[in-house]
């Protein structure tokens, strides 16, 4: 690309090394969320939402349990100035969740914006100017002290407009384009606006960094809010609060980089809506933490419902390979995934372990409202006999012998290549049943009888070519009997008798289901099932289905007499 040459890195490293973040492991506990869905995702919007859109989505985000929700930027329109007054003046806030709105370092805004806040019980003004070099000097044309006179005086004024406005309000600050800012004047801007508000423990404020445009890898970001953390005026009366957009890709790295590195705070959307690329995706950040063993204080169990509503107030989709709640991310295709994971979770009943380690799963898909049978395993050319044989022991309650599954999960990919088509579970039964489950051509089993003596005698009774017919054989068992009755009278040969049955629970009706495989002359294993209320009727069922197929091979029209 030949234009290389006319980037260059536009961020700051701090002034002096900050990297203890990179000595911590994971996250030990949850930040707090605030929710900019109805703000900075709402402006990204083709069609912003309207305003019974706006309150829906409100009562979704509390629903999750967000306790702090910005809803919007009160003096740019009238819509956004009409949801706030609808939200306060018909009390549609929860006692426990603060609202959170944006105001511009001007004094007619700040003014529209407390007007709008009127009887609020509990707000928090999100003051903000830019300060990267970049627009200083292209878009405001100031010099770094007319830019902090700029955030100083908003500071000023957020007091004088709170003091005159009925309503309990807390403050916070963000240096628009932090992440393009030299990280030492960003420092001095936001103690400067400490210094105006002074806040103490019983009323702390939020400084807010926020990667406006992502232009450093994630480590970097790390580095520059861990230094603000440690050199921060009033810390311990700061809320340090991170803000990732994700231009980068590495949004939700920055964010759990910066957690590490003292932020205590996230500002994102859901599914990372925003300008752009978007904003953090706080749906991973949250079951990212919830894969580590950390309650992430938000509520994801209904993962689908979430989704549907977001994409319907939205009009974005999510797309399928989107972390947890994409409609791929807990499928597998590849047969070795398939058997791995069906391994693993019979390992877990088998084990009655309380921890998830199921291979190639970081989740339990249940817990956030994923089914196994629909999410898990998905079946196309590139299955694998696991997969394959769990679908239908999960959905139908078909175990078959591992042979067994090895040939008929040949048959389904060679059927999901054909078609060009990914291959539904009731498709793969289908398939099953017609190739092996109770096989009645050319040789149709009818009943059975048997006496015993030394060695097992047994009269089975066959319709071939429309004439009913008796067999008699003898054997080592009933069904070795029958086989060698059928045998005799076909004049066919097969070898290594392979034998499986077990009950099969279908809704309320209990089944036996049995598999029988049979090695022909030439090598090759041909399969049956059979299934019945009676368990031997069910195995001599298996058996005439695996001949049939043995004659099918063989293309057999007449042997001895008409079949």
């Amino acid at each position: 690309m030949k234009n290389v040459d006319k980037y260059a890195r536009g961020y700051f490293m701090p002034p002096e090394m900050s990297l203890n973040w990179a000595k911590k492991e994971y996250i030990t506990e949850a930040p707090i969320w605030c929710s900019v869905d109805l703000r900075d995702g709402n402006q990204a919007l083709v069609v912003p939402m309207n305003l019974e859109e706006k309150l829906e989505y409100f009562q979704l985000l509390v629903q999750i349990g967000f306790k702090e929700i910005e809803v919007g930027f009160p003096a740019a329109s009238e819509t956004e100035y009409t949801f706030l007054r609808r939200l306060i003046e018909e009390n549609l806030i929860p006692d426990d969740v603060t609202i959170q709105v944006l105001t511009q370092s001007r004094e007619h805004i700040i003014q529209k914006t407390f007007e709008s806040l009127k009887g609020a019980k509990s707000a928090v003004v999100h003051l903000y100017n830019s300060t990267s070099v970049a627009q200083r000097e292209q878009v405001f044309r100031k010099s770094k002290d007319e830019i902090a006179e700029i955030a100083v005086s908003g500071a000023k004024l957020l007091q004088k407009y709170a003091a005159e406005t009925e309503g309990n309000f807390k403050f916070q600050y963000s240096p628009e384009s932090f992440t393009g800012t030299e990280i030492d004047y960003a420092l001095d801007v936001c103690n400067q606006v400490l210094d105006v508000w002074k806040p103490t423990s019983d009323n702390k404020v939020i400084i807010n960094l926020p990667a406006t445009v992502e232009m450093s890898m994630p480590h970097v970001y790390a580095s520059q809010i861990e230094y603000m953390s440690n050199h921060l005026n009033y810390r311990e009366n700061v809320i340090l609060s991170l803000h990732p957009h994700n231009d980068r890709g590495s949004g939700v790295a920055d964010a759990e980089l910066g957690l590490l590195a003292g932020g205590e705070r996230i500002e994102g959307t859901l599914f990372g809506n925003g300008e752009r690329t978007g904003n953090v995706d706080i749906v991973t950040l949250a079951l990212n933490l919830y894969s580590h063993g950390v309650d992430p204080n938000l509520n994801f169990e209904n993962i689908l419902e979430i989704k549907e509503v977001y994409e319907r107030m939205t009009k974005m989709k999510v797309d399928e390979r989107q972390p947890y709640a994409g409609k791929l991310v807990f499928a597998a295709f590849s047969g070795s995934h398939q058997d791995a994971i069906a391994k693993g979770m019979k390992w877990r009943e088998e084990n009655d372990c309380d921890k998830w380690t199921v291979p190639y799963l970081l989740i339990d898909p249940k817990d956030i409202g994923r089914e196994y049978e629909g999410d898990v395993i998905r079946i196309n050319s590139q299955s694998g006999k696991g997969g394959i044989g769990y679908v239908l022991e999960q959905q139908y309650g078909f175990d078959l012998p591992p042979k067994m599954r090895e040939s008929f999960g040949y048959l389904v990919k060679n059927e999901s290549d054909h078609m060009q088509k990914e291959l539904l579970p009731n498709e793969i039964y289908s398939i099953f049943t017609k190739e092996y489950v109770n096989v009645s051509t050319p040789v149709e089993f009818i009943r059975y009888r048997y006496t015993q003596s030394d060695d097992f005698i047994t009269t089975v009774t066959v319709k071939m070519s429309g004439e009913i017919e008796q067999l008699t054989g003898e054997g080592n068992g009933r069904l070795d009997a029958i086989s060698n009755a059928i045998q005799k009278r076909l004049g066919i040969q097969y070898t290594d008798l392979v034998y499986k049955e077990h009950a099969q629970e279908i809704g309320s009706r209990s089944n036996a289901v049995s598999y029988v495989g049979i090695t022909a002359s030439d090598g090759s294993v041909y399969w049956g099932s059979g299934i019945d209320a009676d368990i031997m009727t069910s195995s001599v069922k298996a058996l005439c289905s695996a001949v049939n197929n043995l004659l099918k091979k063989l293309a057999v029209s007449k042997v001895s007499v008409d079949v």
